[in-house]
């Protein structure tokens, strides 16, 4: 049995997914009943928990033997910094004395140690906190999800592509599905010690690179307006962060930026396209007749 956490979001579902078609048995952990029957009726099973509840989430974990481990995304309005970390210590806490004989674990590009830079620091922890049981962990550390991009087509389509990252910066992106599917094949692997795995697309991107192909997808021309980093925080906190998620957020973009995005090889490359990833963000929201709401304002995230 394989224990996927967050089955109902993008990676999480992708994970299930992968290995429903496979023909193993999954358990979707998910946060609410959203999708349940939906899960129900692909063959999984489904839990329903809060991944707060160490007892509830390590009594879930026994039902299985191999384990997909998310730190789920906090409410911006909170301190993410301090909620995210608290789950990660649920998390880890409930492997401890679950049976399990192997985990993998999403991360990201640039993971590293460090106090109040969103991501980078709290699943650079989660990583270590898991090195040091003696379950086997495989971390996978993803690119930039394209799915950031998906709360920007409603300015695209007006013509403009915030982002804080420079136009003509490339850097690694990946679609989650990619991701996805590589964690599931990771899951399948016999277990190993520690090792960490990264995966992007199959080629990295600029913003301008984005904006054009919004511009192709949408017949229409995109121009990039990059918000100068002084004003980072603000555009933050207009779209509902907390303080100080406003500042781990923008602290995080800034080493993300200056660091160049963390780029390391050797890495495995997914196959999704951007071209293919808004292509068909773009179809789905003329065939439902109506585009995301957007603000406007950029909202950098690794995930």
């Amino acid at each position: 049995m394989f224990i996927v956490i967050g089955a109902n979001g993008r990676v999480g579902s992708a994970v299930a997914s992968t290995l429903l078609n496979a023909g193993r048995p999954v358990t979707a952990v998910l946060h609410s009943s959203n999708n349940e029957a939906d899960w129900r009726k692909r063959g999984a099973q489904t839990v329903v928990v809060d991944v707060r509840n160490t007892d509830a989430l390590r009594a879930v974990f026994r039902t299985g033997t191999r384990a997909f481990l998310l730190n789920p995304n906090a409410d911006v309005s909170a301190d993410t910094d301090r909620e995210e970390h608290a789950t990660v210590r649920s998390i880890v806490a409930a492997v401890d004395g679950s049976g399990l004989e192997k985990v993998v674990a999403a991360s990201t590009y640039g993971a590293q140690p460090g106090e109040r830079c969103g991501d980078l620091n709290i699943l650079y922890d989660f990583e270590q906190a898991l090195a040091a049981r003696s379950i086997p962990a495989t971390i996978q550390r993803g690119a930039y999800y394209m799915s950031n991009w998906d709360e920007k087509l409603s300015a695209a389509t007006g013509g403009v592509l915030p982002t804080m990252i420079p136009g003509d910066m490339k850097i690694p992106m990946v679609a989650p599905a990619d991701l996805g599917k590589a964690a599931a094949r990771r899951l399948l692997e016999p277990p190993c010690d520690h090792d960490v795995h990264y995966v992007e697309g199959p080629e990295r991107y600029s913003p301008q690179d984005v904006a054009d192909v919004f511009a192709a997808a949408l017949g229409s021309p995109v121009k990039v307006e990059v918000l100068p980093r002084d004003q980072w925080i603000v555009a933050y906190r207009k779209l509902g962060f907390s303080a100080a998620a406003a500042e781990s957020y923008a602290r995080m973009t800034a080493v993300s930026v200056d660091s160049g995005f963390a780029m390391s090889e050797p890495f495995e490359r997914g196959t999704t396209t951007l071209e293919d990833y808004i292509g068909t963000l773009v179809a789905k929201s003329r065939d439902s007749h109506a585009l995301p709401a957007g603000h406007g304002a950029p909202r950098e995230s690794w995930h």
